[in-house]
């Protein structure tokens, strides 16, 4: 299963609460990397955090590997996670009527 995941600041959450927890985070999400869980991760553009494509057995197996997260651990953020499937519509493209 194919997710995206959006970080989630929780209250009193700032850079600076972040900062002592950076490296242990880049380790943390290599190994997810590595193990196959994380397959793109991006910076937002909109404000501060990350946008993680995922491949999950479920939305709770994607959301146990990010409570491992150790900004999630210190309460910092949690997720938002989404379940993606294919785009079906392109048919509708090809439907009689439409074709141009």
């Amino acid at each position: 299963m194919k997710l995206l995941c959006l970080d989630i600041p929780q209250p009193g959450a700032s850079l600076d609460k972040y900062q002592p927890h950076m490296l242990n985070e880049a380790r943390h999400a290599w190994q997810l990397y590595k193990s196959g869980v994380v397959r793109d991760m991006y910076f937002r553009q909109d404000r501060p955090g990350v946008a993680i494509l995922a491949e999950a057995d479920s939305v709770e197996a994607a959301r146990q590997a990010l409570r491992e997260f150790p900004l999630a651990k210190a309460g910092l953020i949690d997720w938002d996670v989404i379940p993606l499937g294919p785009f079906l519509n392109w048919e509708t493209l090809f439907a009689p009527g439409n074709a141009g």
